[in-house]
């Protein structure tokens, strides 16, 4: 029998993104855990100013975060759709090792998990990992998000949300409502974006309109959410129509909310995981996140995270994450292994989520029958 031949998969990351840095974090520790046994990787390297880069081939790991940026390579955007876009290519004979057998996106942010290069595979006719345009979408954007989860009769927290021009046109009545519907203090996000980027607290109407101004620098649309004195308890899921929780766990941060500093530069914020809760709250917050997983229309994974306030243990549901941070040391992939499934393993699965659902896709009929 001859050698089985290995997957090639594309490795998708960086982007024009405020998350660009994470992702490269990201992208270094997913390339360095794949058993390159079973699989080939060609990292595409996205800059800051949208330019795509391509490297070779890889059997094997980069040594150095900085080897990402792939500096000595040739071809760039044009190279990179033709690659993309090669098995659409009817006009020749295309070599299957000249293909990419799936795409794994590893960009998080902006133009990465909101739809569009969501919409650029499909567009290829190419497996990837991940969510589809829709629930990447919605998953992005806070505001839709929130809606959905209404819809499915989720609890959540208060909010509000305006766009720019409300703020330049009405910003005393923006101002107003907020505080009516709200009151201090209050958190204030870019609608769209990630990582706790561009996130801060707003104690006064002073704090209030700095933060707005914040937040705007990275979105057209603002989202401001009451406080609420809860602990954070955050669950995995996996999977496509039949989705499976892992176990929670919670983010214990030292600093008054676990924004980007908490997350990736201090390193003083801890997990707990399992979360040290009764199995009964358990229970309602697995059972609440695959919920709101199928609110979205997730597939292959999202990261669900919840507060639980801490006067009455009422659960309230957060924002979905459809590409959460994926280093070994990352929730999402934490949670998992101490569910029972090892982070080589995760990858694995999640390749073969996404060809399940592309396989699933193709059965569906494009033209009148």
């Amino acid at each position: 029998m001859g050698q089985q031949r290995v997957m090639r998969v594309g490795i998708v990351y960086g982007g024009k993104s405020g998350e660009h840095e994470v992702s490269l974090s990201t992208a270094f520790a997913v390339m360095k855990a794949f058993d390159y046994d079973k699989y080939e990787l060609v990292p595409f390297f996205i800059t800051r100013s949208g330019e795509w880069r391509v490297g070779e081939p890889r059997h094997a790991p980069f040594q150095d975060i900085s080897e990402l940026t792939l500096l000595s390579s040739s071809g760039g955007t044009v190279r990179a759709m033709e690659l993309l876009f090669a098995g659409l290519d009817s006009s020749r004979e295309t070599a299957p090792s000249k293909t990419l057998d799936v795409i794994f996106p590893l960009l998080h942010g902006t133009n990465g998990e909101d739809g569009t290069i969501q919409g650029l595979f499909e567009m290829a006719n190419l497996p990837y990992v991940g969510a589809g345009v829709l629930a990447s979408s919605v998953g992005m954007d806070k505001a839709f998000m929130k809606q959905a989860f209404a819809h499915a009769d989720i609890p959540q927290c208060k909010y509000v949300h305006f766009i720019v021009s409300e703020w330049k046109r009405e910003r005393e009545q923006v101002l107003l409502h907020t505080e009516a519907e709200l009151g201090y203090p209050c958190f204030v996000k870019p609608a769209n974006l990630g990582s706790s980027v561009g996130i801060s607290k707003a104690r006064n109407r002073t704090e209030l309109i700095a933060s707005i101004e914040l937040a705007l620098q990275y979105d057209r649309k603002v989202i401001v959410e009451e406080f609420v004195d809860a602990r954070e308890i955050e669950v995995s899921v996996l999977g496509n129509d039949e989705p499976k929780p892992s176990v929670p766990g919670e983010i214990i941060s030292a600093h008054e909310f676990y924004d980007y500093k908490a997350k990736y530069t201090d390193g003083k914020s801890s997990m707990a995981i399992p979360a040290p809760i009764d199995s009964e709250l358990t229970e309602r917050i697995r059972e609440l996140a695959v919920k709101a997983y199928r609110a979205i229309d997730g597939s292959g994974l999202a990261r669900i995270d919840f507060f639980v306030r801490r006067s009455d243990m009422e659960v309230f549901i957060n924002e979905v994450n459809t590409l959460p941070g994926f280093t070994p040391f990352s929730m999402y992939p934490l949670m998992w292994k101490e569910t029972g499934l090892p982070y080589q393993d995760l990858l694995d699965q999640l390749i073969q989520l996404a060809l399940d659902r592309f396989e699933a896709k193709q059965q569906l009929h494009y033209e009148s029958v």
